[in-house]
């Protein structure tokens, strides 16, 4: 839970660097929230469900973007390859792999290691 408000709390911080665990704690507890959102908003009623749903992931849309864009910061890489996944079929895997990498574990053009580890 303290990654998911972390994210939540640098909503709009685009600029430094993300940790892989950062990324993917808040990807894990978007996907568990638009389930539990949909499947309590489905037991009451099909179209609350898809409501609840849809306005959870507009309400999280820009701070995915911007941890998005920190986590390829990581890996030294510019925040612009999000766009990659606009590329029909093998966008999204493209981006997928860079957001999975391993961030640098120096210092980079981006920030200092989220971590707080050098090599």
């Amino acid at each position: 839970m303290e990654w998911y408000l972390k994210v939540l709390k640098n909503y709009t911080g685009f600029q430094g660097r993300a940790s892989r665990q950062e990324y993917w704690m808040f990807f894990l507890f978007n996907v568990l929230a638009v389930l539990a959102l949909s499947i309590v908003g489905g037991i009451i009623n099909q179209t609350l469900g898809l409501i609840l749903a849809y306005g959870y992931m507009l309400a999280v849309a820009l701070p995915s973007l911007a941890v998005a864009m920190r986590r390829l910061h990581d890996t030294g890489k510019s925040g612009w390859f999000v766009l990659i996944s606009l590329v029909p079929a093998v966008g999204s895997i493209i981006l997928l792999i860079f957001l999975a990498q391993e961030g640098q574990s120096t210092d980079n053009q981006y920030g200092s290691n989220p971590k707080g580890l050098a090599a």
